[in-house]
C-alpha cells in the first residue's frame, strides 16, 4: 500500500483538526496556568512551619503523582454517577478533562515551584523582613519573581508535557486532535496518513509555544537586561532634594535608642549569647569587635529579630520590641515586632540586594510597600539617597552590573530609605575586596557625622576605634569590655592586647 501524500496534505487544512488544535491550546494553557497557581500554594504549604499544612500538601502531592492520569480522567468524568449534583459541571468532557489535568499537574508543578523557592537565597527573605515587608509582600515582591525565573525552564517543559497529555482526554470523548484523527481513520482506514497529520499538529503547537516560552524566559533573565534610563529632569531635581535623616540633637523619646537586657540564645547545647546587656544612646556609634565565634553577628541579628531570643528583651525608642520565647510572658506578638522593625535599618555582610530590581527599585521597594509617600516623592527621595552614597549615576543598573562596594552602598541607601532610628551593620566590608572597603567606610563615616545612631559589627579595627563613641569587645558570647576607644586601649588586658595588636589610635 502506497502512502497517500495528497490526502495527508489535505488534512493540514482540515477544519475539524484546526478546531481541535484550538481546543488543545486552550485546555493545555488553562491547565498550565491553573496548575502553576495551585502548585505554588502547595509548594508554600510544603515549606510551612505548620505541620498540618506540610503534611496535607505532602499527601496531595504523593497521591496525585501516584495516580495514573487516565484513571483520574475516567473517575472524574464518571463521578456524577455517584454524586449527581456534580453532573452539571463534570458531564461536560472539557470541564472534566480540565479538572483532572489540573489536579494531576499541580502535584508535579508544586515540586518544580519548591525547587525554585529553595533556590532563592535565605538572605533575600531576611532582607525583606529587615525592611518590614510582611510575609505576603516578601513572596509577591521578592520570592516569586526570583523563584519563577529559576523554575521557568522546567515549567516550560511541563507545558509541553501537558500538550501531549491532552491526547488522553479523548477517552472521555473530548474532540481534541487525537480523537479527530481516530474518527477519520475509522472511516477511510488511512491510519498512517491520518496519524502523520496528528503528529504534525502536536509538533506545530509545541514548536510555537516553545518559542514563546523561550522569549518569556529571556525577558525574565535579568542578566540580559540593560541598565534602565533615568530621565535627566529627575537627576536635575535630585540636586535640590535633601535625603532627610534623623538629625543629631533632635528631641528623642527617652535616653536610649535601643536597649538589650539579659539576651540569651542557644543553638542546641551551644549557648552563643550569655546574658548580654547593651544600651545604645541616641546619635551614638557603637562598634562590636571580637574573635570569630564570639557571638557578634548573633547579637546584631537578634537586635532586629532575624534571630529569635531564648531569654531577655530588647526595647526600641523606649518601647517593647522583642522578648525571648522562653520568658514567662512569652515572645511579643508578630505585629509588635513588625511595627518596630521599620525603625531599624539593617545592612548585611553579603549585600542581599534584590537581583531582579535596579538599584533605584531596591531603594524604593520598602517605602512604596509601606506607603510612606507618593510615588514621585519616594522616587526623588530614593534618587537623593543614591546620590548621598555616590551611586546616583548607577541608579538604573541591576545588582549584577555593580561591583561589591557599589552593591553595599546601594544596600545602605535601601536601609536609609525607611528613615530608621537605628542602623545596624553586620560586617559591612568583610565581603569586599580591599580596594573597595574605603568607599563603604566613607559612607558610614558620613552617617556618623550626621548623628545617625549606629551599631556596627566589624573586623576593621582601626576604623572602629577612630569612628566609634564606644567599642564593645565580645568573647564566648559575653561582653568582656565596653568602653570609649581610648579607655579601652589604655586599660586593655593581655587578651585584648593580643587581639588589638595592630590598632593605632591617632
Amino acid at each position: 500500500m502506497q502512502f497517500d501524500w495528497h490526502y495527508t496534505l489535505g488534512l493540514l487544512w482540515n477544519g475539524d483538526f484546526w478546531r481541535a488544535v484550538a481546543t488543545v491550546v486552550e485546555l493545555s494553557l488553562e491547565t498550565w496556568l491553573l496548575g502553576i497557581v495551585l502548585g505554588f500554594f502547595l509548594a508554600l504549604a510544603r515549606q510551612s512551619q505548620r505541620r498540618l499544612l506540610r503534611d496535607a500538601a505532602g499527601l496531595y502531592i504523593w497521591f496525585f503523582r501516584s495516580l495514573p492520569l487516565l484513571v483520574l480522567l475516567i473517575f472524574v468524568y464518571n463521578l456524577p454517577q455517584a454524586y449527581p449534583s456534580t453532573s452539571a459541571l463534570l458531564s461536560n468532557p472539557y470541564s472534566a478533562g480540565l479538572i483532572a489535568l489540573v489536579l494531576s499537574e499541580a502535584a508535579y508543578i508544586a515540586e518544580i515551584h519548591r525547587g525554585g523557592l529553595l533556590a532563592v537565597a535565605k538572605g533575600q527573605l531576611e532582607a525583606g523582613k529587615a525592611l518590614g515587608v510582611g510575609y505576603r509582600g516578601v513572596q509577591r515582591l521578592i520570592v516569586v519573581p526570583q523563584a519563577l525565573r529559576v523554575a521557568l525552564p522546567t515549567l516550560a517543559n511541563e507545558y509541553i508535557t501537558i500538550v501531549k497529555l491532552t491526547s488522553l482526554v479523548s477517552v472521555i470523548s473530548l474532540s481534541e486532535i487525537l480523537l479527530v484523527g481516530q474518527q477519520l481513520y475509522t472511516q477511510n482506514f488511512l491510519v498512517m496518513e491520518t496519524m502523520f497529520a496528528v503528529a504534525f499538529y502536536y509538533v506545530f503547537i509545541v514548536t510555537v509555544f516553545s518559542r514563546l516560552l523561550r522569549l518569556l524566559e529571556n525577558h525574565l533573565d535579568v542578566t540580559r537586561r540593560k541598565p534602565k534610563h533615568i530621565a535627566a529632569v529627575e537627576l536635575g531635581q535630585v540636586a535640590t532634594r535633601r535625603a532627610t535623616q534623623r538629625a543629631a540633637g533632635q528631641a528623642e523619646p527617652g535616653e536610649f535608642a535601643l536597649q538589650a537586657r539579659g539576651l540569651r540564645k542557644s543553638y542546641g547545647e551551644l549557648e552563643v549569647l550569655k546574658g548580654v546587656e547593651l544600651n545604645v544612646r541616641w546619635g551614638e556609634v557603637v562598634s562590636i569587635i571580637g574573635p570569630s565565634g564570639s557571638g557578634k553577628t548573633t547579637l546584631i541579628r537578634t537586635m532586629n529579630g532575624l534571630e529569635s531570643l531564648d531569654h531577655g528583651e530588647i526595647t526600641l525608642q523606649g518601647q517593647p520590641f522583642l522578648r525571648g520565647t522562653k520568658e514567662p510572658q512569652g515572645a511579643l506578638g508578630h505585629k509588635v515586632h513588625m511595627q518596630g522593625i521599620v525603625q531599624v535599618g539593617m545592612v548585611f555582610q553579603s549585600f542581599n540586594l534584590f537581583p531582579h530590581k535596579t538599584a533605584l527599585e531596591n531603594v524604593m521597594l520598602a517605602p512604596v510597600y509601606h506607603a510612606h509617600g507618593g510615588g514621585d516623592e519616594l522616587r526623588l527621595l530614593s534618587l537623593a539617597l543614591l546620590r548621598k552614597v555616590g551611586m546616583l549615576e548607577h541608579a538604573g543598573k541591576y545588582p549584577h552590573q555593580l561591583s561589591g562596594g557599589q552593591q553595599q552602598r546601594v544596600a545602605i541607601a535601601r536601609a536609609l530609605a525607611m528613615r530608621p532610628s537605628v542602623m545596624l551593620f553586620d560586617e559591612p566590608t568583610s565581603a569586599l575586596d580591599p580596594e573597595l572597603v574605603g568607599d563603604v567606610l566613607a559612607v558610614i563615616e558620613e552617617l556618623a557625622r550626621e548623628g545617625m545612631t549606629m551599631v556596627i559589627v566589624t573586623h576593621e579595627m582601626n576604623f572602629a576605634f577612630r569612628l566609634s563613641d564606644r567599642v564593645v569587645f565580645m568573647e564566648a558570647g559575653e561582653i568582656i569590655q565596653n568602653a570609649a576607644p581610648r579607655e579601652m586601649l589604655e586599660q586593655r588586658s593581655e587578651r585584648m592586647t593580643k587581639f588589638l595588636k595592630d590598632v593605632q589610635l591617632a
